[in-house]
C-alpha cells in the first residue's frame, strides 16, 4: 500500500473539496492518503510519502506564491517519487481550455518552474459570486463578461467535472 500526500493551495475552498474527492477516490484503491493545506505544509518532511500530489487554484491568473515557493524548497525529493500536479481554474470551463496542453495558466505556471510532474490535470473551478467581498466580485465579474462567462452577482455555479477528478484519482492511485 502506498503511502500518498496531497498538498493543495486554495483561495475559497474549492480545491480542498476537489482534494477530498480525490483522496476518498485514492482510498477506495486501498492506498493511504494525508491532505494537507499548503499554508500548513512548508515544513512537511515528504520522506515518508510514496507519491506526492499539489493542488493549486488561480486567482486573477496566478497561482499562489507559497505553491513556486514549496515546489523550490522540496523539488529534489519531488523528483525522486512519482508526482502530479493539478490546476483549478475557470478558464477550463472551456472545452478549448480544459486540458494540460492547452490550458494557458497550467502552461504558464510549468514554463515557471524546473519540477516535471508525471501526471498533471486541469479541473473548471467555481464561481460563488455571494461569498465574494465585494471587490472581488466586481472583479471577477469584470472577468467573466470579458470571457462570456456568468456575470449575475448572485450565481454559484460549479464547472468542475467530477468524472474527470474520479480519473484523475485513479490515476494517481496507479502510478
Amino acid at each position: 500500500m502506498a503511502n500518498i500526500l496531497i498538498i493543495y493551495s486554495t483561495t475559497d475552498g474549492h480545491t480542498r473539496s476537489i482534494c477530498e474527492r480525490l483522496k476518498q477516490v485514492i482510498e477506495d484503491q486501498h492506498q493511504s492518503v494525508v491532505l494537507t493545506w499548503m499554508s500548513d505544509a512548508p515544513d512537511i518532511d515528504l520522506e515518508p510519502f510514496d507519491k506526492v500530489v499539489i493542488g493549486a487554484s488561480i486567482r486573477y491568473g496566478k497561482h499562489q506564491k507559497q505553491v513556486y515557493d514549496f515546489i523550490r524548497d522540496k523539488q529534489s525529493i519531488l523528483e525522486t517519487r512519482p508526482s502530479a500536479f493539478f490546476s483549478v481554474n475557470v478558464v477550463a470551463r472551456k472545452p478549448e481550455k480544459n486540458q494540460p496542453e492547452t490550458n494557458p495558466y497550467l502552461q504558464k505556471f510549468l514554463r515557471q518552474i524546473s519540477w516535471q510532474p508525471q501526471n498533471l490535470a486541469v479541473f473548471a473551478g467555481k464561481i460563488d459570486y455571494p461569498r465574494y467581498t465585494f471587490i472581488d466580485r466586481q472583479m471577477i465579474r469584470l472577468i467573466m463578461w470579458i470571457t462570456k462567462g456568468p456575470t449575475d452577482p448572485q450565481t454559484t455555479i460549479e464547472f468542475t467535472d467530477w468524472n474527470k477528478v474520479d480519473e484523475f484519482g485513479r490515476l494517481i492511485a496507479e502510478m
